[in-house]
């Protein structure tokens, strides 16, 4: 008998001699023919399509193995860079809070795709999803059955405070009648908007009133497909996290800001930069409809990032990049007098190689915040304060 020990960063459980067993729970115990007994963190997983889906890996984690799995991705890419940092205890989104998510439409099936495969399953009860995302499922997936055709379909879905945008990718059939058909399926679901994206942009086909997210208590305009953090529980925690490290600095820049997540919330002078042109204009026109102090630059940070001596004007710098990292950005501010950083990540690997480059340069850091708004996923989010 082995005993489980740790799960590794693509869900697999790894035993006490090194080997990765799949669905495997810490504590639990590999027998020699290969079967695994569940031990105290191993939970029956609720929903029927798991692990045939690919929108959740863990199912069979409880909360406390899961935040375990959080813990040590962040901890383990930190080592692998010769780095130690305080990581507090992981802020776990409930189940089925989902305020966003991309589904497939294919041959009939509408969900996520399946487990290392592009396979759609046919989504039949979600975990994750917020129940009035899910309540669309099955409508959405006679509506696309109806237009036909065998190439695949992405479908947007985000709460937004109207209610549910969808954004469905392709052209639908042409016609009047279609587009009465269209503006029917939309009020007969209430929805906020529906759009159709044919690779050219998002095309509008409902919207009976504008529609806004609300962030730092400030509506701003949500273009079809924009990003918007996964639940609002997450959201909050990363917030607060970005609040807490920024203190009652006055003057604070927040780059790759997307819509405002953390600019709405923050207090003194904002400077903002973002390369999304649409967030750009939404951004703005939410600022000066509710009063507020910040200057918005359309600026692409991987092309042009802020120079060290753009960068010493402010005393603390917020920064949210993609999942690439942004190396470029931070290898400026390593060489800056910024005091205090605030880095927002999605990928622990490119967070570490960023903080590695921080470190070099002379900063610390203070605390990381872990944040698990992906219900079940491998995907770990963070917020992180470096100072020097």
């Amino acid at each position: 008998m082995s005993r489980v020990v740790r799960v590794a960063a693509r869900g697999e459980g790894v035993t006490e001699d090194g080997r990765h067993v799949s669905l495997a729970a810490p504590g639990d115990m590999l027998a020699a023919d290969g079967t695994v007994q569940p031990g105290p963190h191993h939970q029956v997983p609720p929903c029927r399509h798991f692990p045939t889906c690919g929108g959740c890996q863990l199912q069979h984690l409880d909360d406390e193995a899961w935040s375990g799995f959080i813990t040590d991705r962040i901890a383990s890419a930190l080592a692998a860079q010769g780095l130690a940092a305080p990581v507090r205890a992981p802020l776990l989104s409930p189940p089925r809070t989902r305020r966003r998510a991309t589904l497939h439409f294919e041959r009939g099936r509408l969900g996520f795709s399946e487990a290392k495969s592009h396979a759609v399953v046919d989504m039949r009860e979600c975990h994750i999803l917020a129940p009035e995302l899910f309540a669309l499922v099955a409508p959405l997936r006679a509506l696309l059955g109806r237009w036909g055709g065998k190439r695949r379909t992405d479908v947007h879905l985000t709460l937004a405070d109207q209610g549910a945008d969808v954004l469905i990718g392709g052209t639908g059939p042409e016609g009047l009648a279609a587009a009465e058909a269209l503006t029917a399926f939309a009020q007969t679901h209430a929805l906020a908007r529906l759009s159709l994206d044919d690779g050219y942009g998002a095309e509008t086909r409902w919207e009976p009133r504008p529609v806004t997210v609300t962030l730092g208590g400030t509506p701003v305009a949500l273009p079809p497909g924009a990003f918007l953090q996964a639940t609002r529980e997450g959201e909050a925690a990363l917030v607060a996290s970005v609040r807490e490290a920024v203190g009652a600095a006055p003057v604070i820049a927040d780059l790759f800001a997307g819509l405002g997540t953390f600019a709405l919330s923050l207090p003194g002078r904002v400077y903002v930069a973002e390369a999304a042109r649409e967030a750009v204009l939404a951004l703005k026109g939410a600022a000066n409809a509710a009063g507020r102090a910040l200057f918005v630059e359309h600026r692409d940070l991987y092309r042009r990032p802020l120079t060290p001596a753009e960068l010493n004007r402010f005393a603390v710098v917020v920064l949210d990049p993609p999942r690439a990292g942004a190396r470029e950005q931070v290898e400026a501010i390593a060489v800056s007098t910024v005091p205090v950083v605030a880095y927002v990540s999605c990928n622990p690997a490119s967070f570490a190689r960023d903080a590695k480059l921080l470190a070099d340069g002379g900063y610390r850091v203070d605390w990381v915040q872990p944040v698990g708004q992906f219900r079940w996923s491998t995907h770990v989010e963070l917020a992180a304060r470096f100072s020097r």
